[in-house]
């Protein structure tokens, strides 16, 4: 490859598109703003807003690959730059997706080795389908461009990039945790995921805990050199917590290349949120909320999406053993229990939600009353302005993942709970657990702790309310998303030589 054949750059690598595509009324393709919570991808896109020729590289599904090229698309919003489109056809995706990527590595990210299952993966279709995102990037790249690689499902893109070209900048961000090494270990391409990652210039992850798993990783699976320790960010919380860390490794060596490691904890956008939270439709949606729901209710919300790493149904079993113990809380308190179904034709994510209706159905039928049902329950995708609306309304936000990466509805709900009170009961085995001093911690995996939990959000008065929830919005304000990007783009002339 040619250096500088190509005009962008910046360029990302990221599976998703920046828009949705779809058709008006004539048929015409559109490209339609995402709603999304996380504020991720709108902040992806307005980086192309300061960079001179960017491109955004990610799949299309087709039916056959005959004749199928990659599609350039010259994008306008919201500034102009490029989307580059590769083909992937059904046995693709799924073997790149939702096996290798689902069944083999995301159990293994979550430290839940007993759900890695490797017996039907096609390593060489990842491989086909990194080297492509990778070929991609370089035809796109001017010399010396920025190339910024999203996530696990693309964890060898960085290694095909730079025997390419050298010349360019690569960094890395993992959205999701990354486990001990011992756990790593499991993996049977190890070394080749980590030779990938360790050819970039920067690697980022939410919190310390995760930048040190991967240093360990490195140093003692592939014998990269560890870099000095210094002390974390004041942002992060040192001690106390299943995640904290005291220290982190600021460098690793390897191959003559050195790899600065960053622990950025992906922000929200609080000032949107809390202008939405005083719009008319999210009025409008509190308004149904409170005459449909809570009705003078304490209002407990709980958001995440179904998979067996987010403790839908120990939370669920926490919940049926508090109204056991509390008969004065039937019909004074409701559970809404937000729970997006994942995409069909993946067994172990059915079986999860099948899981999830049938305890809360059983536990609405052991205590309806003929005026109160004490979980309310949905696996739609909830609009964000509905969402906002949840979050102003829920006295409780109850959020207990087994294994979280960061979990952004903790901090969106921080950010809307401006003034309002409100608490957060969150695992401290969360990201977020380490970054929202003033959520009430919990350990998901043990009863005594999440019932200890959600009796003292129940019971905690509103000044101590109005006092956490104050420092924990304060976080969220001063450590937004384009904090966390303007992070993350900020290594690359220390590290551009070992």
């Amino acid at each position: 490859m040619v250096a500088g054949e190509g005009q962008s750059k910046f360029i990302i690598l990221y599976h998703r598109t920046p828009f949705d595509e779809g058709e008006d009324e004539k048929g015409k393709r559109i490209w339609i703003d995402q709603k999304s919570p996380n504020g991720i991808i709108p902040t992806l896109r307005n980086l192309f807003r300061s960079s001179e020729n960017g491109t955004w590289i990610a799949w299309r599904r087709v039916e056959t690959l005959e004749n199928a090229d990659d599609e350039t698309i010259a994008m306008a919003e919201p500034a102009p730059f490029t989307l580059r489109r590769i083909p992937l056809n059904d046995t693709q995706i799924s073997s790149f997706y939702h096996i290798t990527s689902k069944e083999c590595f995301w159990p293994i990210l979550h430290t839940f080795p007993t759900y890695f299952n490797v017996n039907n993966a096609d390593w060489t279709i990842f491989e086909d389908v990194n080297r492509r995102f990778a070929d991609a990037a370089c035809r796109e790249a001017a010399e010396g461009a920025v190339v910024w690689v999203h996530d696990y499902n693309l964890w060898l893109a960085p290694g095909y990039i730079r025997e390419q070209r050298p010349d360019l900048k690569i960094a890395f961000f993992h959205h999701t945790p990354f486990p001990g090494n011992d756990v790593l270990a499991i993996l049977p391409w190890r070394e080749q995921i980590l030779e990938s990652l360790l050819s970039c210039d920067v690697v980022g992850f939410h919190i310390p805990r995760y930048t040190e798993n991967f240093a360990r990783a490195a140093n003692t699976l592939i014998g990269a050199k560890r870099g000095p320790k210094k002390p974390v960010d004041p942002k992060f919380i040192t001690v106390g917590t299943a995640l904290s860390e005291s220290s982190v490794t600021e460098w690793l060596e390897h191959n003559g290349r050195r790899v600065q490691l960053l622990s950025s904890p992906v922000g929200t956008s609080p000032d949107v949120i809390q202008e939405l939270s005083w719009s008319s439709d999210v009025e409008s949606y509190g308004e149904l909320i409170v005459q449909d729901t809570k009705k003078g209710r304490k209002l407990i919300l709980s958001a995440s999406r179904v998979d067996y790493t987010k403790g839908n149904e120990e939370l669920l079993l926490a919940f049926e053993r508090l109204l056991e113990r509390r008969k004065d809380l039937h019909g004074e308190v409701v559970l809404m229990l937000a729970c997006v179904a994942a995409a069909s034709g993946m067994k172990i994510y059915e079986d999860t939600q099948r899981s999830i209706e049938e305890m809360a159905g059983r536990i609405n039928g052991r205590f309806s009353q003929i005026d109160w049902v004490p979980i309310r329950f949905s696996t739609r995708r909830i609009p964000y302005e509905e969402m906002i609306a949840w979050f102003c309304q829920a006295d409780v936000c109850w959020i207990t993942p087994l294994r979280d990466g960061l979990n952004l509805v903790a901090k969106e709900y921080a950010a809307a709970r401006r003034n309002r009170g409100g608490v957060l009961v969150l695992s401290e085995f969360t990201g977020a657990s380490v970054v929202l001093d003033g959520a009430v911690l919990t350990n998901p995996y043990s009863n005594r702790r999440m019932d200890e939990a959600i009796e003292r959000a129940l019971a905690m008065d509103p000044d101590e309310q109005r006092e956490r929830m104050l420092r924990m919005t304060n976080a969220v304000e001063a450590y937004t998303v384009k904090d966390w990007a303007d992070e993350q783009l900020t290594g690359f002339p220390e590290t551009a030589q070992a």
